[in-house]
């Protein structure tokens, strides 16, 4: 398949050519209630290629890998660049040629999902949504099994010559109870890059399970907060939603072209000098945006985003980064091969600082804990609203009261400005996620525990 990819190089006469085999075989088992609300497995493969003609981009894709059809895919691709050309007022001024991948790359897997029978995964799906049903005061649960096995050839008329070979799985699991009408719901989920041991251990789903149920069951009693500013403890997954999601896409580079909060702010400061906000698609083992080289052929790296509060850099593929005039990141990324690369984000997270998780409650008066992200929305401007899974009062540096119906809101940036204290207990906690940017990407995220001031939402008490 390589060959054939490098034969379409040598023949395109365009300005820059880029071709990407794509395999992939993806499964999913959805169970809900006793029911199986989806079951399917999914071969695809094909090849995309894009040519830049005269400050223009032409993309075709084609399910068919024969030299006929490749070659007619490519002439199609260089016709639409062509046309566009003629057209477009405001062309490409080039692109950086940034770190070009050669060579294999391969994620490090304990134990393939695909030692497991399908049959197998059904009845460990099947099994676990049962258990959680059967316990006490639990209304309903649900269970969801993915898994994807991506193969990839990437080649380009700068050098790339790569091949990358991942398998990438996610687990969630819920239990729901409800009281007084209100449905409350305990959750875990996990995701990795890498094989069935990685994701389950020597435990198996049963401990996911038993978390939940446990959750779902103490919520039941919690209280409602009062909508407050407040002192604020985030766990590592909370770190890692306002990492990605308020700050992370403000520094994708399409969207600071477009006009983001960040735009022409490089070398400001714009969070407290503890934070250190780094994208690193070469983390390892087993995160869930493992992606050591993107869809345009370029070697990933660490890129700090923010380093001790100063704004240093936006994340780039090779057209955006010419246009910013700094180098390309390898966050050039497409879900499928049909898909034309995109900016996105791999693994985003804040790093650890020097203090005890422990000490950062213990200093705290008056307070919330928060655990676990669920769901919400950002803005270009960095402003957020996420949904709480759990959260604790925090008294005279104990934590108290479990709460319910929390959301935590504000600006990225101002949340960042106010962190007092950094934990030195790094975890990435955001693997069984997919970013949504107008195409599916997987991606994690993380940090340490972070102790910052926001907005912490919720309602009275018979309201």
């Amino acid at each position: 398949m390589k060959d054939r990819l490098l034969d379409l190089i040598e023949k395109s006469d365009g300005d820059y050519v880029e071709a990407r085999y794509h395999e992939r075989d993806s499964k999913v088992i959805d169970v809900s209630n006793g029911e199986v609300e989806d079951i399917h497995s999914k071969l695809l493969a094909g090849v995309g290629i894009r040519v830049l003609i005269d400050g223009c981009w032409g993309f075709c894709s084609t399910s068919k890998t024969d030299k006929k059809p490749l070659f007619k895919a490519f002439k199609e691709a260089e016709r639409s660049a062509r046309s566009t050309s003629h057209i477009k007022k405001e062309k490409i001024k080039g692109i950086k040629e940034g770190r070009i991948a050669q060579g294999s790359y391969e994620a490090d897997v304990n134990d393939s999902a695909k030692n497991h029978s399908m049959e197998d995964k059904m009845r460990m799906v099947k099994d676990t949504e049962q258990a959680i049903r059967k316990e006490d005061k639990i209304k309903s649960g649900r269970c969801r099994w993915g898994e994807m096995h991506d193969k990839k050839y990437i080649v380009n008329s700068y050098g790339s010559e790569a091949e990358l070979k991942d398998e990438k799985l996610v687990f969630h699991v819920f239990a729901y109870s409800q009281d007084n009408g209100e449905r409350v719901v305990g959750s875990e989920s996990k995701g990795v890059t890498g094989g069935w041991k990685d994701i389950f251990g020597e435990e198996g789903p049963q401990k996911m399970a038993a978390k939940a149920v446990k959750d779902a069951r103490q919520l039941l009693d919690a209280k409602h907060p009062k909508g407050e500013k407040a002192t604020v403890v985030l766990n590592p997954e909370m770190v890692g939603m306002i990492s990605h999601e308020a700050i992370g896409h403000t520094v994708e580079a399409d969207f600071v072209l477009s006009g983001s909060i960040v735009q022409g702010r490089l070398g400001e400061k714009v969070a407290s000098e503890l934070v250190t906000l780094v994208d690193d698609g070469t983390v390892t083992p087993h995160a869930g945006g493992w992606v050591p080289i993107d869809d345009e052929g370029t070697k990933t790296d660490r890129t700090e985003i923010i380093k001790q509060g100063v704004l240093k850099n936006y994340l780039c593929d090779r057209e955006t980064a010419q246009t910013l005039g700094i180098e390309p990141t390898g966050n050039s990324r497409a879900f499928e091969y049909s898909d034309e690369p995109i900016v996105r984000m791999t693994n985003t997270f804040i790093e650890g600082g020097d203090h005890d998780p422990e000490e950062i409650i213990e200093e705290v008066d008056e307070g919330y804990y928060l655990k676990g992200a669920q769901g919400g929305q950002a803005d270009a401007n960095a402003e957020f609203m996420f949904g709480v899974q759990k959260a604790y009062r925090i008294e005279n540096g104990e934590i108290s009261d479990l709460l319910r119906g929390v959301s935590i809101s504000g600006s990225g940036f101002d949340v960042l400005k106010s962190v007092d204290a950094v934990a030195d207990d790094f975890k990435l906690d955001m693997g069984s996620g997919y970013c949504g940017k107008m195409q599916s990407a997987k991606v994690d995220g993380g940090g340490p525990h972070i102790r910052c001031k926001a907005i912490v939402g919720g309602r009275q008490e018979g309201k």
